[in-house]
């Protein structure tokens, strides 16, 4: 949840989580809690939509690793 931003986009992130993704098993959840994230490290901002996020079952979802990143 946002709890906070200032003119440099920094935020401030409460109850915050992270779902880590594998090839083998479901997706791991990982509980943050109280989050902050630096202005320059963000790209896009969005909206979750709660109800469609619930449907999702998780435990039995896989996904492959993203690419590495080259500049």
């Amino acid at each position: 949840m946002l709890r906070g931003y200032d003119q440099a986009t920094n935020l401030v992130l409460h109850d915050s989580h992270e779902r880590v993704y594998s090839t083998t098993a479901g997706v791991e959840r990982l509980e943050l809690g109280l989050y902050l994230i630096r202005g320059d490290n963000i790209a896009v901002v969005g909206e979750l939509d709660e109800d469609l996020d619930e449907e999702i079952d998780f435990a039995t979802l896989k996904g492959p690793p993203l690419k590495y990143i080259v500049h």
